[in-house]
């Protein structure tokens, strides 16, 4: 755990420095994310392990429960503010992963950011849902740009019939890496256009 790379947090809007990666006043809006947390930077250690998370079929079941473990022990120790709030009050939380598109889910054999929601849910005592949906296959976002990839995500997302927002107002979304961000708030705007009070972006890794 020591060899993971620390770097401060982020405003999941503007990019800047954020304390505890809270979305800046001033860069609120009415679908934004409200923040942003990673366990730490894309390098080393743990960009082996995402890689082996999302490329190795065989290695994913033992590495998504290490990693889940991780997360908490960062989580806790470097923003324990926002970590009691979600304790305090998981009755009105609930974990939702990003979605793959069926067919890549079904080539690949499993969605990583699925399986990581899945673990951090239990360990957390926390509500866990497939809110969302892909409607449309796109290209990867790993060799695109900026610009790019916010007009390959744009539309790409849909909330799904599982999810009410009655109960749990509360959304900590989950994905592997953040780079752009651009598929993350085009999450958040689904999912807050649906009801969602508060969105919170969770990653291994930015």
């Amino acid at each position: 755990m020591a060899d993971i790379l620390q770097t401060d947090l982020i405003c999941p809007q503007c990019g800047n420095l954020s304390i505890g990666g809270l979305t800046h006043p001033g860069c609120e809006r009415t679908f934004s994310l409200d923040g942003l947390w990673s366990l730490g930077i894309y390098a080393g250690p743990l960009k082996k392990a995402i890689q082996r998370l999302k490329y190795e079929p065989a290695l994913v079941r033992d590495f998504a429960p290490v990693l889940a473990d991780i997360i908490v022990y960062y989580w806790k120790k470097y923003s324990p503010h926002l970590f009691d709030l979600v304790r305090k009050n998981k009755n009105q939380w609930v974990v939702v992963p990003v979605p793959l598109h069926w067919f890549r889910e079904n080539k690949r054999g499993f969605n990583q950011a699925k399986l990581l929601g899945q673990i951090l849910s239990k360990k957390l005592g926390l509500v866990y849902c497939e809110a969302l949906k892909r409607t449309r296959y796109t290209r990867s976002q790993v060799k695109l740009k900026g610009e790019q990839r916010r007009k390959n995500i744009y539309g790409a997302f849909a909330i799904s019939s599982n999810y009410t927002l009655d109960a749990k107002p509360y959304v900590l979304l989950i994905d592997d890496v953040w780079t752009t961000g651009s598929t993350m708030r085009e999450c958040c705007y689904e999912l807050k256009r649906a009801g969602a009070q508060k969105v919170w972006a969770m990653t291994l890794a930015r």
